[in-house]
């Protein structure tokens, strides 16, 4: 089995991807993943929509199974197998704001204990890392600005809400505690602590 990173976003694909992905006789994916890399896909190719991802772990050893991001960043990387790397959400936030990984500390949110991702947000910024949360529809962003508005936290801490990173309407909004910026997307995620200005997105 080869887990295969698709990207976060439309054309941020390997060519190491690019190449399992054509030569794969049969594919497993979510229809957000399907769809991003449909012209690879070829016409002999048994493609199937992934409805239950309980037990992904038992599919053929030929099956080529597609993960959104890159497959280690809350990804399908957890399966038995080759994982081929994509361009995670991760790294496309740090290039937009200019933002070094090695000061970034991830923290998942997403489908997971929200109370606890707080927790660990406020812990890491206490130690002055840069904070990215995969968040979801649910989570509660009024909730964690409350928080870290009464921790007294040091320096000043910024916050990028990065919505639809890599596609068309990708949109990264900025502010900070006194005027946080809220989600208006599904496709989210934050980026919270000290850090410089947000770059252009490339033509």
């Amino acid at each position: 089995m080869k887990i295969v990173g698709v990207g976060c976003g439309p054309g941020l694909i390997t060519e190491q991807a690019v190449q399992v992905i054509r030569s794969a006789r049969l594919i497993y994916g979510s229809g957000r993943a399907i769809e991003m890399v449909q012209k690879l896909i070829p016409p002999t190719c048994v493609v199937r929509s992934i409805s239950d991802y309980r037990n992904l772990a038992q599919l053929p050893e030929n099956a080529v199974v597609l993960s959104t991001g890159d497959p280690m960043l809350a990804g399908l990387g957890y399966l038995p197998g080759e994982v081929v790397p994509g361009i995670s959400s991760l790294q496309v936030a740090a290039a937009r704001l200019h933002l070094p990984l090695s000061r970034v500390a991830v923290i998942v949110a997403h489908g997971r204990g929200h109370d606890r991702a707080m927790q660990e947000t406020i812990e890491e910024l206490r130690r002055e890392k840069v904070v990215f949360l995969i968040a979801d529809p649910r989570f509660d962003v009024d909730e964690l600005y409350r928080r870290l508005g009464t921790m007294g936290l040091p320096g000043q801490i910024r916050i990028a809400v990065c919505e639809n990173l890599g596609y068309p309407d990708e949109q990264i909004l900025t502010g900070d505690l006194a005027a946080p910026p809220l989600p208006d997307a599904d496709l989210y995620s934050l980026v919270i602590g000290q850090f410089g200005e947000v770059a252009k997105k490339p033509a």
